[in-house]
Order: C-alpha cells, then sequence, then structure tokens
C-alpha cells in the first residue's frame, strides 16, 4: 500500500514529504524533483513571490546511490524565506521584536474564498495566521516532490503523464485541438501559460494582462493525460477502489480547484446515449473502441486508452483590490488582508494536478500488481498482461486512438 504524508507551514522553516510503500529499485533523481519543483513555479500571471522563494531539496531517508530501497522515503524543502520569520513563525513562545511585530501582527480579517474564518471557527482560533500558514498552496510543493517519486515508478511501468492548460478564464482551446504527448512536455513548459495551441496561447496571456490591469484574478481548467495504462487499474466492487473516484478525491484536494470531471465529463451529459458511449469494435489487433469520450475508464476501471482528467481552478480569492470582510477583533466591516499577487496560478494547478493523478496512479498500479522490488512489480504486470485471452484483448495507447480515428 502506497501512503503519502505532508507537514509544514508556508513560512516555516521547511515542508517535509514522506512517502511509504515504494518498491525498491526506483530511479531516484533528486534533480528531477527540483525539476518538478521548478515547473511548479511556472506560467504567466505569477507574482513576485516565485522570483525570490526557492526550494532547497534534501532527502532524508529512503534513498541510497540514486534509488529507493523500499524503507519510506522521507524528503525536506527548505525554505529560504524562513530567516525573515523566525520570531513570528516560533514553535517557542516568546515576545517579538519591533522588527518582527508588523510582519507577526495579528491576523483578524479573514479573507474571502480562503480557509481563514472556517478554519479559525473549528480549532479555535481568534486570528488566521495558524490556519493561512497551513492552507496556503504553498504545502502543493511537497505533493510535487512527492509526485516526481510516483512517476519515476510510474516510467518503470511504462506509464507517462502529461499535464496542460485547457482554458485560463472563458479563452479555452479548441475541442478539437490535438492532445499533447509525453514528448510535448518540454514546449508546453517553455509556454508562457502551458498551452499545446499557440494561437489560444496567445488569447490567454491577453486575458492575464486584462486582469492585470483591473486588478482582478482569473481562474481555468487544467488537463492531465496518463498514456502507457494497462486495463484494470481500480476496481468496480467498492466505492473507495474505483479509479475515477480516487481521482476525483485527490484533485478536488488541490487548493482552488473546485470541480473535476473524467474524459468528457460534464459534455457527456447534454449528449443522447446513443453519442455518449465508445462503442466497441473488433479489429486484427484486439478490440477496439470508436471513441474515447470516457477518458480511460469505463466501471471504475482503466481502460487501457488514455487517461483524461480535469480539474477547474476557482480565480485566486486574493483579489488586489481586497474582498469586502469583516474584522473579527472589532466587529467592523473591513477589507481582507492581502497577502500574495498572483493573477493567475493554472498553469501550476496543472503541474499540482499532474502529481496527484501520478500519485493515485501509483497506488492503484501497487494495488493491483503488488511487488516488494519494482523488478517484481514489472514481472507481475506482464504475467498479467499475458494472461488476458485473445477473445478479451483490447488495443492500448496510440494503436487504439489510431482505431478510434
Amino acid at each position: 500500500m502506497l501512503r503519502v504524508l505532508t507537514a509544514g507551514e508556508s513560512h516555516g522553516p521547511e515542508l517535509v514529504a514522506i512517502m511509504e510503500g515504494l518498491p525498491s529499485g526506483v530511479p531516484i533523481s533528486a534533480d528531477a524533483v527540483r525539476a518538478d519543483l521548478a515547473r511548479r513555479k511556472l506560467g504567466y500571471g505569477r507574482g513576485s513571490r516565485m522570483k525570490f522563494e526557492e526550494d532547497e531539496l534534501s532527502f532524508s531517508g529512503g534513498v541510497l546511490h540514486g534509488f529507493s530501497i523500499g524503507s519510506p522515503i522521507a524528503l525536506r524543502i527548505a525554505n529560504t524565506e524562513w530567516p525573515k520569520w523566525v520570531e513570528v513563525m516560533s514553535p517557542e513562545p516568546l515576545e517579538l521584536t519591533e522588527k518582527s511585530r508588523g510582519r507577526g501582527a495579528p491576523l483578524t480579517r479573514p479573507r474571502p474564498g480562503h480557509a481563514d474564518l472556517v478554519g479559525m471557527q473549528k480549532y479555535g482560533f481568534d486570528e488566521a495566521r495558524p490556519i493561512l500558514e497551513r492552507a496556503s498552496a504553498r504545502e502543493t510543493a511537497a505533493r510535487v516532490a512527492l509526485g516526481a517519486l510516483a512517476r519515476a515508478f510510474l516510467g518503470e511501468l511504462g506509464i507517462t503523464l502529461v499535464s496542460h492548460t485547457l482554458s485560463i478564464g472563458p479563452v479555452r482551446v479548441p475541442d478539437d485541438a490535438a492532445l499533447p504527448r509525453p514528448e510535448d512536455v518540454d514546449a508546453l513548459d517553455a509556454d508562457p501559460l502551458r498551452c499545446f495551441d499557440a494561437e489560444t496561447s496567445a488569447r490567454m496571456v491577453e486575458e492575464v494582462d486584462a486582469a492585470r490591469k483591473d486588478g482582478d484574478t482569473l481562474g481555468g481548467i487544467v488537463e492531465v493525460l496518463a498514456y502507457g495504462l494497462p486495463p484494470g487499474l481500480g476496481s468496480h466492487v467498492h466505492w473507495d477502489r474505483r479509479l475515477d473516484g480516487k481521482l476525483a478525491q485527490a484533485l478536488m484536494s488541490i487548493q482552488a480547484i473546485k470541480g473535476v470531471e473524467v474524459g468528457d465529463g460534464f459534455l457527456t451529459t447534454t449528449r443522447r446515449g446513443s453519442a455518449a458511449h465508445d462503442e466497441l469494435f473488433a479489429t486484427d489487433g484486439g478490440i477496439a473502441r470508436a471513441s474515447d469520450r470516457a477518458g480511460g475508464t469505463e466501471g471504475g476501471m482503466s481502460t487501457g486508452t488514455v487517461l483524461r482528467v480535469r480539474a477547474g481552478m476557482k480565480p485566486i480569492a486574493t483579489v488586489p483590490h481586497a474582498l469586502r470582510t469583516v474584522d473579527v477583533a472589532t466587529g467592523d466591516t473591513a477589507s481582507a488582508h492581502h497577502q500574495r499577487s498572483d493573477v493567475c496560478a493554472v498553469p501550476a494547478a496543472g503541474v499540482v494536478a499532474e502529481a496527484m493523478v501520478a500519485i493515485v496512479l501509483a497506488e492503484v498500479a501497487l494495488e493491483k500488481f503488488g511487488g516488494d522490488s519494482v523488478t517484481e512489480t514489472r514481472r507481475n504486470l506482464q504475467s498479467y498482461l499475458a494472461s488476458i485471452p485473445d477473445t478479451l484483448r483490447t488495443l492500448t495507447g496510440s494503436d487504439a486512438a489510431l482505431a478510434g480515428a
């Protein structure tokens, strides 16, 4: 069983992440993890914090000479801004100095759209600092690092992931646009909005510029694609074993994500049944699907075709104009605290979504194939595929896409 855990606050000394259950023999590269952490900062419309906030990565256990050893992997992401927050975020009680008193002033004006007010109610605080520090999207750096480990494992099984931006505000990639493939990741990361359609990307940049000029923020939709999945990951037998359910929960857990769909999702609800489902037909190579509206899942299980899952991110709730709130210290109407200055963080959300999908797929792959070493897991996967009778074999990956076309 794969288990992950993160700890740490936005302005604390470090984020800590632990992954338990990864088999031995998975190639783990600190540089590869750092590269993913850098990808998390990409995107036109990010604020100045991305320029000065660095991620200093170190491993504390579970990796030896570049490979996982089967024990829990522990990693740390140090906060280079920690020296400015030593007093404000001190675990020990102390009196703030004059220098730290402004930064450490009680945050009594909860921000609409954030966890501030409900968190204060739930945990019994009279200010938002203890809530916003953990609720911050800074925590996603730890998830991205864990996702890099999961993706390294999936790569050993021939499974690769790609994320890209489908929409920013009202600007959306055309429905008939080509899907990016693993070899397109460098081009995606080079695009200002991580959008695979150049014309749409240019219009997205204009939309971000307009929102910045208006002192406003933008949301959007990201899509994660998984290539090389075998059929049968997940299960139909109970609600908490369904692959689509696991993906939805993982993606909805990302800060600011308000909606998830698999495949054509909500669009399919507008179709009649005769046009909603992926018909099957016989080919010389096996059973093929005439389309992939279901996005690579049926009955809570992977079909072996390309997995497509989307996540919708709301506009950043900390609007430069500052939304109206209540100062809980005085009871008066006030303007909310302004903690950051991003206009749009949708491209970064795509990288985080990719990490979460990787973690879920690694979990269900280990549930299906097991193995204390990656060699054993790979052998079990190959044995499973070989055991499928010829009469039930389906085309997968690019073969299935060509058949459907």
